[in-house]
């Protein structure tokens, strides 16, 4: 073997270590990513159908004025005595 042999050989052993090193840290982020989405979304459940953006029993009073067919301008007034 020669000179020019002996470089490329080196050469193709130090970028395979370099990429597989590298596609393992692409791989680990990728998981962080899932694991850091997942965590939002539970964050993201919690603060709305738990804690207060929207109320479950607001929400069926709306829907209940939906399906009963009255309007929002006209809910609640009614004839007085």
């Amino acid at each position: 073997m020669d000179g020019v042999q002996k470089l490329l050989i080196g050469v193709i052993v130090v970028l395979t270590t370099l990429l597989t090193i590298v596609g393992v840290q692409v791989t680990l982020m990728i998981l962080d990513l899932r694991r850091a989405v997942k965590r939002l979304n539970s964050i993201l459940e919690d603060s709305i159908m738990g804690g207060g953006l929207i109320r479950p029993d607001k929400l069926t009073g709306v829907l209940e004025l939906f399906r009963r067919g009255k309007k929002m301008e006209t809910h609640g007034e009614g004839k007085i005595g």
